[in-house]
């Protein structure tokens, strides 16, 4: 995550097996949802770089589904970091890399920056609950990281102009009692903004389960 490794990262239980991989019950839910998007809108080949990685399941989906993916994992959280080594020992076919320890957060994104310029940057379930700081870092880093033409993807709850559907604004009631800097983002009159300010034109916008939405935005 992004918001301090001293915070607690996950809204839900996750199961861990023997090996030490991590499984979270919302990635089950929404990975074929995400690949078809991916596949569709962002890249189906290249070097991908995912902020806030989580779990770690979501690299080694899409790197299955999509062979033509170098996948790089970042974390900040201690218990991600280990789920996400976990999960590069169990693939086993070289695509899959990291963990890097990455605080979106901070102007200097350390390992990732040497090793621009990034064909895509990844951020799923992210925004929403890291500090606007974090969100802020997520777009900056993109439009510094990114080669032109290159992809930065978000997946999550957002609003629209003010509006959200009821149950993402229950959603964002809840999170702002646990952490008063966390919320569910408005995409045009929060997220916009920071990516013109980055250089990052929006591409796409795609209705997904449970009132999601995955979004798209390109490097000029």
């Amino acid at each position: 995550m992004t918001g301090g490794p001293e915070k607690p990262v996950a809204l839900e239980n996750r199961d861990a097996s023997a090996d030490g991989r991590r499984y979270s019950p919302s990635v089950a839910r929404n990975r074929e949802p995400i690949r078809d998007v991916f596949a569709q809108q962002v890249a189906t080949e290249g070097r991908v770089l995912e902020i806030a990685s989580g779990t770690g399941e979501h690299g080694a989906f899409l790197t299955e589904a999509l062979p033509g993916l170098d996948w790089t994992y970042s974390d900040i959280d201690p218990a991600s970091l280990e789920s996400q080594r976990a999960w590069v020992r169990a693939a086993g076919q070289g695509r899959l890399r990291g963990p890097l320890v990455l605080d979106a957060s901070r102007a200097d994104w350390g390992e990732a920056e040497a090793a621009r310029p990034w064909d895509v940057v990844v951020s799923v379930n992210m925004v929403h609950i890291a500090p606007m700081a974090a969100v802020r870092g997520v777009f900056a880093g993109a439009g510094r990281l990114l080669k032109p033409g290159g992809r930065l993807f978000l997946y999550g709850p957002f609003a629209r102009e003010g509006e959200m559907a009821p149950s993402n604004a229950r959603f964002s009631e809840d999170l702002k009692r646990r952490d008063p800097d966390w919320g569910v983002r408005d995409l045009d009159l929060d997220l916009l903004p920071l990516a013109l300010q980055a250089g990052l034109a929006l591409k796409g916008i795609t209705e997904m389960p449970a009132n999601n939405l995955a979004v798209v935005f390109e490097r000029g």
